[in-house]
């Protein structure tokens, strides 16, 4: 059969030539898009004549899948016909993107609006916190499909709203497996992963079996709380089941074994099948990490990367935290060539690690050159900074970039206080740990704990001012504990005021009868003064107490080394 050419009637085409055309046309702009080639899909896309819907609404995700919003929007524009597919394409890109009020304006713009567009729209506003606005959505909704209903129980959860999130799955006309799997993964993020072992019985006793996605959840909600057993349970139905091939069910167990320290386990898991799957190795890798087998972990990096399996920004992350365990600056600059070759040296996760790395490997600059490079810094970039010019004596980069973390609006915890204060005890700049101290306590006094008045006992006593010390513990509004007291103990033995120390030691001893550093401090500073009967006093009772003397450690030094370990990720 032959049709005529609508541009040429002289030409005869064959039918069957035209539609294969279109359709080669139609696979070469999928797989353009697929990587991220948009010009070259586009191109292709604008030699087609009179592209259909179809064609349109192919490109416009293209665009909104790689936040090219304006290109979107003007090849919407020049769509001849619009149907509710492309319309709901738009509105769902948008709300991808971060842009809600266009979205909005979308949805009311719509001359036809179906389930999905509601849907759409509830997702978008439970995404950004606007739970109220979703309700008032969903009750005007005049047909409910069951992703509807799913849409409200997952934008419950993602807002902590639990009850809320279980009351709606109970109402709900008809669920289905995707409803029962969004409650588990729901409880278990909120904390509640015992109640999700429940339901799911309850899920297997109504006659719904569970997917591979379900037992994914019910895994990673095993390995919050630390339930092995319940685990191995699971892994024999997923055995059975023949669930044990998916990717993310493979990657949910050997997380949870090497978790438990069952890395022998995590391996017999991973050789079941040989994965292609970045996913997976990225959870061997990352098991080998947590369990401070960081060769290995290396080991597992190298060898996709031989394999041909790109590593994405998991990867990548947990590779770089064992280069930095291992303090091993020359392996993570390997590495971060990679990061930069695929483009993840700029990703949050990655940087924080980079950061980390080398400032624990001695290079502040290259710590400073790549929280610079981090595109959407947050409050761990911020903090790893922080800590990293604190440990690297450039206390001064650390309060500028803690005056530029308060201009751009991101609100620090504790670990940055803890990390200023450090810097300004450190450095001398006593005036300067006051003030921040204060501004904390002013504006954000819930991040102010104990470890943080310790920190400004020793400010102070550095300053060699012990009397205000002493009063600035008296006016503490939390009582001090041994810790505190423990600092102002300290300072007395450096300055040798044993007036205060026997006052401090009175208040340690009767909070911990047994704390050795008390004994040790004030037994050292009478023997400095030539007190030997308090001394030997000292010592009889700690003899009648059963108190052995112990090695002392500086609290600082220690904590500065988990801050700096926290500061990662």
């Amino acid at each position: 059969m032959q049709r005529f050419s609508p541009t040429f009637p002289h030409i005869r085409l064959p039918f069957k030539f035209r539609w294969t055309s279109r359709t080669q046309f139609c696979s070469t702009i999928s797989c353009h898009i697929k990587s991220h080639r948009l010009d070259d899909a586009r191109r292709i896309f604008d030699k087609i004549r009179c592209p259909n819907a179809h064609l349109y609404t192919k490109m416009i995700n293209g665009y909104m899948r790689n936040y090219r919003l304006n290109d979107a929007f003007q090849l919407f524009d020049e769509m001849p016909v619009r149907d509710v597919v492309a319309w709901n394409s738009m509105i769902k890109g948008c709300v991808d993107c971060g842009e809600l009020v266009k979205a909005r304006e979308l949805f009311d713009r719509m001359p036809e609006r179906n389930v999905v567009s509601s849907t759409t729209m509830v997702n978008g506003y439970m995404k950004f916190g606007k739970v109220e606005v979703a309700e008032e959505l969903f009750r005007e909704m005049g047909f409910r499909d069951v992703a509807a209903w799913n849409a409200m129980i997952h934008g419950y959860f993602v807002n902590g709203r639990v009850d809320e999130a279980m009351k709606v799955f109970e109402e709900m006309p008809s669920k289905n497996v995707i409803s029962w799997t969004a409650m588990i993964s729901g409880l278990d993020q909120n904390g509640r992963s015992f109640e999700a072992f429940r339901l799911s019985k309850r899920m297997i006793g109504s006659g719904i079996e569970p997917t591979a996605s379900t037992f994914s959840c019910l895994i990673t909600a095993c390995v919050n709380v630390m339930v092995v057993e319940l685990g191995t349970q699971f892994h024999g139905r997923i055995v059975k089941l023949g669930y044990i091939w998916d990717e993310f069910v493979a990657s949910s167990l050997i997380t949870l074994y090497a978790n438990c320290k069952r890395l022998e386990d995590s391996c017999r898991v991973f050789r079941e099948k040989v994965h292609d799957s970045v996913v997976v190795w990225t959870s061997l890798l990352t098991g080998y990490s947590l369990n401070s087998m960081h060769d290995d972990a290396l080991t597992v990096f190298r060898d996709m990367t031989k394999l041909g399996i790109s590593p994405n920004e998991s990867s990548f992350t947990s590779a770089l935290n064992s280069c930095c365990a291992m303090v091993s600056l020359d392996k993570g600059r390997v590495i971060h060539g990679n990061t930069i070759k695929l483009g993840f040296d700029a990703s949050g996760f990655v940087g924080n690690s980079l950061v980390t790395l080398y400032s624990k490997c001695g290079n502040i600059q290259e710590a400073v050159k790549s929280f610079e490079g981090i595109k959407a810094k947050n409050l761990v970039s911020w903090n790893s900074i922080i800590v990293g010019c604190g440990h690297h004596g450039r206390s001064m980069w650390a309060l500028i970039f803690f005056a530029r973390m308060i201009r751009f609006e991101v609100e620090p915890d504790e670990i940055s206080l803890t990390g200023l204060l450090h810097c300004a005890s450190h450095s001398g700049m006593f005036i300067k740990g006051r003030g921040i101290f204060m501004y904390f306590c002013k504006k954000l006094p819930t991040k102010v704990n104990l470890q943080h008045y310790a920190c400004m006992v020793d400010i102070i006593c550095r300053s060699g001012n012990l009397e205000e010390a002493e009063e600035f513990v008296k006016n503490m509004p939390i009582k001090p504990n041994s810790l505190v007291l423990l600092e102002l103990l300290s300072a007395c033995r450096v300055h040798s005021n044993i007036e205060i120390a026997e006052r401090v030691s009175k208040q340690i001893l009767l909070l911990d009868p047994q704390f050795t550093a008390a004994y040790t401090l004030l037994s050292n500073l009478y023997a400095s003064a030539g007190r030997w009967d308090d001394v030997t006093r000292i010592r009889s009772e700690m003899i009648k107490r059963n108190i052995t003397k112990q090695g002392g450690h500086s609290w600082i030094d220690k904590g500065g080394e988990k801050l700096a370990v926290l500061s990662g990720q």
